[in-house]
């Protein structure tokens, strides 16, 4: 399977996290996946909710949860906010 490697900035647990995605996933399967990863290694910081997003931390503009990550263009060292 092809992954990339990219950087997850997380704001309410202030960390920003360097995480493999695989390319051919849709972006509501790799939420689900970073969400929970994200609260057991943000120690409750950040909780697990229905409304979280992935979106650009550059421009801020949020992704499309049917769209795959190679759909997006998303490359190594993609610069994203988990919210």
């Amino acid at each position: 399977m092809h992954k990339i490697l990219v950087e997850i900035y997380n704001p309410a647990s202030n960390n920003t996290y360097d995480v493999f995605i695989p390319l051919k996933s849709p972006v509501f399967e790799v939420v689900h996946l970073l969400t929970h990863t994200i609260s057991d290694l943000s120690q409750g910081h950040y909780k697990v909710t229905e409304q979280s997003v992935l979106c650009d931390q550059m421009t801020g503009n949020v992704f499309d949860i049917n769209r795959t990550i190679e759909e997006l263009g998303l490359k190594n060292g993609s610069k994203l906010m988990l919210l």
